[in-house]
Formats: structure tokens, sequence, C-alpha cells
């Protein structure tokens, strides 16, 4: 039986006690969600996404997407997501539109999908743009990750991980990053960052001969699957309460809504990836690639917060670059 639980404070109503103000920063990340689609179906997976979804961005929005890059002088980062990004036909466009602008282009890579029909050359591609690559492995035992992301998966992911390496990904003056991204597997907060990445690196290297230059550990959002397991095995309260409990002030100062644009499969503005998914709007007023002659517009609106924002700044944070504080 749950713990009696007191009423979760609203979280702008937290970030008043708190004396905190979030104002939003000069834009310097775009991050496109291009696809619902995956060849995956995780249980974590806040997008829903996988096999069966047919959502991607089209080529009008893709072009609005390459005129809008030269409108926010901040800008550095362009960053894309899915579902499997890889798998929407104007992927690569998008890639070589940002590099050839001197963006940083992160490709957030479930590494499986490197393994689909027509993606044979995709790490190669990557390698000669100097994308970076952000890619999910939940754990370094195959019992952990198969068990979130489905059988086989950390077999093949650790395969794609040596062909990256191959190429010269995580490797020293290769100017090729390869980022790990850790998820909790269950109802708990992610442990210390700088820990676990050393656990890693141990592990990978001894294990596999696996480099990598990162680990971001990053916190289960209470939203679509898994607050759907939440709700079913009767742990949202609680979950709830734990990352109400560990508010840390520090990480709400460096949440990612800040200085980010999320946008949609749809061409749809949002303060960040989960807002995006529970279709809170931007400032919570609607608003579209269409709606404004620059990126840049966006950095007077003010930030829409709801509850699963307690995910972003509990213990040590979390923002889609791992740990805040």
């Amino acid at each position: 039986m749950n713990a009696v639980v007191s009423p979760i404070l609203p979280f702008a109503r937290k970030l008043e006690r708190e004396g905190l103000t979030l104002d939003r920063t000069p834009l310097e990340i775009l991050q496109v969600n291009l696809t619902a689609r995956c060849n995956l179906a995780c249980t974590h997976c806040h997008v829903e996404s996988g096999p069966k979804r047919r959502e991607a961005l089209d080529a009008r929005g893709v072009a609005r997407l390459v005129e809008l890059m030269d409108t926010a002088p901040a800008l550095h980062t362009l960053d894309l997501t899915g579902g499997a990004p890889e798998l929407h036909p104007q992927f690569r466009e998008l890639v070589a539109a940002g590099r050839a602008r001197g963006l940083k282009v992160i490709d957030r890579c479930n590494l499986t999908v490197l393994f689909e029909p027509g993606q044979e050359d995709t790490a190669g591609f990557l390698a000669r743009q100097g994308a970076a690559v952000v890619a999910s492995l939940p754990c370094y035992t195959p019992e952990n990750v198969n068990k979130q992301r489905g059988k086989g998966v950390f077999g093949q992911s650790i395969t794609a991980l040596q062909e990256l390496n191959r190429l010269g990904y995580g490797q020293a003056d290769s100017g090729l990053e390869l980022d790990l991204v850790y998820n909790p597997i269950g109802a708990m907060l992610p442990p210390s960052q700088a820990s676990l990445e050393a656990d890693y690196r141990r592990r990978l290297h001894d294990d596999f001969g696996i480099a990598f230059n990162q680990l971001f550990t990053i916190t289960n959002m209470p939203i679509k699957r898994f607050l759907h397991e939440l709700e079913r095995d009767g742990h949202l309260d609680d979950y709830m309460q734990l990352l109400v409990d560990h508010f840390n002030p520090r990480a709400a100062l460096g949440v990612m809504c800040r200085n980010l644009v999320s946008v949609g499969w749809d061409g749809s503005l949002y303060d960040c990836d989960f807002n995006q998914m529970l279709r809170i709007d931007l400032g919570r007023a609607r608003t579209t690639l269409w709606d404004i002659e620059r990126l840049d517009e966006i950095e007077t609106r003010p930030i829409a917060f709801a509850r699963h924002c307690y995910g972003c700044t509990a213990g040590s944070g979390s923002s889609c670059g791992g740990a805040l504080a």
C-alpha cells in the first residue's frame, strides 16, 4: 500500500517559493523531432515511438527549418531526434545543412538503427560530416538493456559502438564525439553521473574494447509510456513525491527550456521535448515554424511549466545533455 502523499505543488509555484525566475536566455539549441517512426519500441520511451508510427516532418517543414537556421545569432547546435531520426528521408539533408552553417549537429541514435536496410553507410556519413553521436545505452550489461529495449538490442548496440570507434568516434583527437545516455530502469533517480561514467568506461573498455567521450544520465519523465507503467504498478504518487522531495534549485537554473526550442514533426514549437509530447505549446501559445520570421523571436516568450518539470530539477538535474548540477 502506498504511503499518504501530499498534493503536488504546481511547479511554477515551487519556483516562486524558491525565489527563482526562469526566463529564456539567447537561443542556442534547435532540437528537431524529425519522426515518430523507430525500429524499436522501448518501454521508457516518452515519445511512444515504434515501427508502426509514420508521423514525420514534411519537405516543407525541412525547408523552413533550413531557412530559420540563420535567424538566431547565438544558435550553435542542431539536435536531431525522433523516433529514429536516421529513418527520415531528409535526415542527411538536414545534417549537411547544419554542418554547412558551422553548427554542431547531434544525431540521437539508438545504435540498432544502423543495421536497418538502407542505413549501411549512415555511420560513415555521420563521420564524414563530423556530426556528434549521442547513443542510448541504458546499461553495460545485456540483461538490463534487453529488458528495457528488446531482445538482442544489447548485442547490436555493442557492435554499432565498435563500428563507430573504428570510424574514429570516441577516440582521442579525432574530433568525432560519441556520448552515451543512461536512464534508470524503474522509478528511481539516476546515480551520480561522474561515478556511473567511470563504471561504464571501465566495463565497456574491458569487456568490449569500446571508448566514448561522456555519459549523460537522464531522469525518466512521468509522461507517456513511463507514466502508464507507473500508474499500472501503483507507483505514480511515490515517484512524483520522490522528484519533489529532491528538487534542486541549482539544477533548476540550468534547465534546457531556457536556451532551447523543440520542433515537432508537424512544425509546431515547444519549450522542450517533454512539453512537445504532452502538446503543451511554446509558452502555452500555439506557434509553428511558419508563425515566426526569426527563431530568436521566441527569446521573449514565457516558458510553460507543468508537474513533469520536477523531473528535470530533481537530484543532480536532468537535460538532454545529462546532469545539471
